[in-house]
């Protein structure tokens, strides 16, 4: 006669009282946590979500157009779905640059001086090698991408002006309508750190150098200093609360 052996299994995570002082004695290993399915959280759907500034702000250009007729009831919002849709507009008109453009000597004229009225030209003479320009040139190609509606180009120096002083390097030049609005030469103008918040903040001290291409004019220069302040702010917390951890584990 054939033996049959059944095996006893209880209820998923429930354990005897025998397992149990097993456990404590070694003889089993610890048991598994009871499976638990995760919470089920459905969807936020569309029409439920409150409709309000941010709400407006994550529309793109269609759907803004889409919704012409959704606020006849609420005079604010449709003012500002009208003022939202106009910026997004000018936005897509703004020329977007995003890195630092090489040019030479001959390419001057066309690309700083005869630039756009509209558009401000950030110019870095520099050489290759020396530690300013590069500390420099890297705060430049961070804001560039911050800022790709504000020109940013590099050019030899002695390309750009013969003979120039590598004293003077790194120079900066700024363009606005073919003139210069202002320069910087050596990087004593923009701080001990020389950041690029540092650099932002100062280029647009008394002017709207910076364009994000969303906004423009002195609303982005305020824009711009508030929000390059916060990041400096944060940063140099940052840097020293590590300060402060490396101080102690070092105790």
């Amino acid at each position: 006669m054939a033996d049959y052996h059944f095996v006893y299994k209880d209820v998923e995570g429930k354990s005897t009282q025998w397992d149990d002082i097993q456990r404590k004695l070694g003889n089993l290993p610890e048991k598994p946590p009871a499976f638990k399915p995760p919470s089920f959280t459905p969807a936020e759907e569309e029409d439920s979500k409150p409709k309000d500034k941010s709400w407006i702000d994550s529309k793109t250009q269609d759907e803004l157009q889409d919704l012409e007729d959704e606020f006849d009831d609420d005079r604010f919002l449709e003012e500002y779905r009208k003022k939202r849709l106009t910026e997004i507009k000018e936005a897509a008109k703004v020329a977007r640059f995003g890195s630092i453009i090489s040019i030479s000597g001959s390419d001057f004229i066309r690309e700083v001086s005869q630039a756009s009225p509209e558009i401000w030209v950030v110019v870095i003479l520099y050489k290759e090698g020396i530690a300013a320009c590069e500390m420099l040139m890297g705060c430049l190609e961070e804001l560039s991408r911050r800022y790709p509606g504000t020109k940013f180009v590099k050019i030899i120096s002695t390309d750009c002006i013969p003979n120039y002083p590598d004293c003077n390097l790194p120079t900066l030049l700024v363009y606005n309508n073919g003139a210069v609005k202002a320069n910087y030469a050596g990087l004593q103008s923009f701080g001990k750190l020389c950041t690029p918040e540092g650099v932002a903040l100062v280029l647009c001290h008394s002017d709207p150098v910076l364009n994000d291409g969303l906004t423009g004019g002195d609303s982005s220069r305020r824009s711009v200093l508030d929000g390059e302040s916060k990041r400096l702010i944060e940063k140099l917390v940052a840097e020293r609360e590590n300060l402060d951890d490396d101080g102690a584990s070092s105790d």
